[in-house]
């Protein structure tokens, strides 16, 4: 995954979305787990089918690998896919995030800009991998 760049989708500007600091904004969450408000920001970046684990992304299919890895190295889910916008895109993958922590979303926010991807290797006969983010 590379390119990674901000992106402000129309929603944010209706009441229930609190601006915060600049592409972030505090909201219910949308799956009614958190039991106050949670953080989002929405991003869009270009899948890479030449790395590993991403050749048969697209923006209608985000591959798990190195996607879920991701998430979980920044303590972040999906709270929205944009599905419309998505669809629409070749190359373009929109995916809004979310956590209940301020700082997990701000330093989800230091991916724009950069490329992460997987590197797979060995380990006692099973393939694992690492991401890296450059």
């Amino acid at each position: 995954m590379k390119n990674f760049k901000n992106y402000t989708p129309e929603k944010y500007s209706k009441p229930e979305f609190q601006k915060v600091e600049e592409g972030i904004y505090r909201t219910k969450d949308p799956y009614g787990i958190a039991r106050g408000d949670v953080y989002v920001t929405s991003l869009s970046f270009e899948a890479e089918p030449d790395c590993y684990g991403e050749e048969e992304s697209s923006p209608q299919y985000i591959s798990q690998v190195p996607f879920e890895a991701l998430l979980d190295e920044f303590l972040v889910y999906v709270t929205d896919f944009y599905e419309k916008e998505n669809e629409k895109s070749k190359t373009l993958c929109y995916q809004e995030f979310g956590a209940t922590n301020l700082a997990d979303i701000q330093n989800l926010r230091t991916l724009i800009g950069k490329r992460c991807y997987a590197v797979p290797y060995e380990e006692d006969g099973e393939e694992y991998y690492n991401i890296v983010i450059e």
